[in-house]
């Protein structure tokens, strides 16, 4: 885990492009990037913007900074108004006042690092000491909570290979875009220099990328010239300190005034004093919450485990659950076809699957599970492929089918959870004890991944009985 020995690296910091390590277990928040910063709120207000007098910035526990209200806000309210030139935004080609050579490092970001390319932009704007931006820049935490940031040995305690494939691809993606960004910047002439002639490592890089991740809105800016929204990425402050939740009482308005825009916070649902105000992130897993925003749902709805589809692990599985495979990993020409039409076979299959979230049993996977398990190739043809990839549908293929598909899942289920070192009771019994930030955020991530294989488990185990007394009670007749 080299690379995140170097992205945690102890730095001091203040104009300079510098960062620190993760908040250490004795810090309950992690501090602002200067210990006084200027007061967001009067700066918002002396640029044009609107702040609802009862929007206060206090600590909002367990989640550390944020937007409470002081007073009874009514439904409908505006909370916050922010004219078109306070967001911070990535400017596009062709627009005055990018920097050539920031737009070629922007260039050689990948698209799913969209993060990076406005985190260029927040260094720039970070490095610049009369910087427009500087009152909120300086409200921004000096650290994030994000794998990245953890030590080795706390990336290995997520225990999870999706997630550790994801942070070791950043880790080395900033690894390797220092070298390219130091190598743009080798000999460029002062006034030239897009960050004031400062050097940029790694750790400053993976700070501004886990600013923007953790703190973006994708919203879409002026209209093109065809009539469509050209959504991008904007940095909107005060607005970026809403917490997060899946039932919000706020909500982000945009409203196209004269041809600038204007975003809004508008209060969804009355708001009690002391309230947080919160907004929807979005329907996401704890991979995505964890990875760009630093936290953890437990009981998440949305959150879900990746396997990888694979004909050998299901034979383990279905032997495991009793159940009398057809081989899955040979099968016939006409099973064959219908995986192929699930994109689960040919040249370029997605075999990513997934359990858990709202569908339970991700539709792909339950199809072939019910196609494998059948020998009668006229019954499966019957019915169509939405039908064989929904749970809602009433054993498609028969009672018999169905209990053999979910004790097969539920057998994948026992497979998954043996993957991982530890058991719950030991990682409950961890938490309990003196520990870092990241360690606890690590072990709580990979105990609601545990918590997702027991609840399909549970779930489908519910549903197998209720099969097998269905067709106790069919055979009796």
């Amino acid at each position: 885990m080299a690379a995140s020995k170097i992205l945690m690296a102890s730095l001091t910091h203040c104009r300079a492009l510098t960062c620190a390590a993760t908040a250490s277990a004795s810090a309950s928040y992690p501090a602002r990037l200067v210990p006084h910063p200027p007061d967001l709120i009067k700066w918002i207000r002396r640029e044009g913007g609107f702040v609802h007098p009862a929007v206060k910035i206090a600590q909002d526990d367990p989640t550390g900074l944020g937007l409470v209200a002081s007073a009874e806000i009514p439904k409908g309210s505006d909370l916050i108004a922010l004219p078109d030139h306070l967001p911070l935004r990535f400017k596009s080609d062709g627009v005055d006042g990018l920097d050539s050579v920031l737009a070629n490092l922007v260039h050689q970001v990948p698209e799913e690092l969209w993060a990076m390319k406005l985190g260029l932009t927040l260094l720039q704007e970070r490095a610049n000491v009369g910087s427009f931006w500087w009152p909120y820049i300086s409200n921004l935490p000096e650290t994030y909570s994000v794998p990245i940031f953890f030590p080795g040995e706390d990336i290995k305690n997520l225990q999870y290979a999706p997630l550790l494939h994801q942070v070791n691809k950043r880790c080395r993606f900033l690894l390797d875009f220092e070298k390219e960004v130091n190598c743009s910047l080798e000999n460029l002439k002062p006034d030239d220099h897009p960050f004031g002639g400062q050097n940029v490592d790694a750790s400053s890089l993976g700070w501004a990328m886990s600013a923007v991740s953790s703190r973006a809105f994708r919203l879409h800016g002026k209209r093109l010239s065809d009539g469509t929204n050209n959504y991008v990425p904007m940095m909107l402050p005060l607005i970026d300190m809403c917490n997060h939740s899946f039932s919000p009482n706020s909500q982000i308005v945009q409203e196209q005034d004269a041809g600038n825009l204007k975003i809004l916070v508008v209060a969804e649902t009355m708001i009690k004093q002391n309230d947080p105000l919160v907004l929807n992130y979005g329907c996401l897993n704890n991979d995505l919450f964890l990875l760009d925003y630093g936290f953890v749902i437990p009981t998440n709805p949305y959150d879900c485990i990746e396997l990888r589809y694979d004909g050998a692990l299901l034979d383990a599985a279905s032997m495991a659950a009793g159940v009398s495979s057809p081989n899955f990993s040979a099968p016939a020409p006409w099973q064959q076809e219908i995986l192929y039409q699930l994109n689960l076979d040919g040249e370029a299959p997605l075999l990513k699957i997934s359990l858990g979230g709202p569908e339970l049993v991700e539709g792909r996977l339950l199809a072939a599970l019910r196609v494998l398990l059948s020998s009668d190739m006229e019954t499966v043809h019957k019915h169509d492929l939405d039908t064989l990839k929904s749970l809602s549908a009433d054993a498609p293929l028969g009672i018999a089918n169905e209990v053999a598909v979910f004790r097969s899942i539920i057998g994948l289920c026992v497979l998954a959870l043996g993957h991982f070192p530890t058991k719950i009771m030991e990682d409950e019994s961890l938490l309990k004890g003196g520990i870092s930030g990241s360690t606890e955020l690590a072990i709580q991530f990979r105990l609601q991944k545990k918590s997702v294989i027991i609840d399909v488990m549970r779930d489908l185990t519910r549903r197998v009985k209720l099969l097998s007394s269905k067709e106790a009670v069919t055979a009796q007749v």
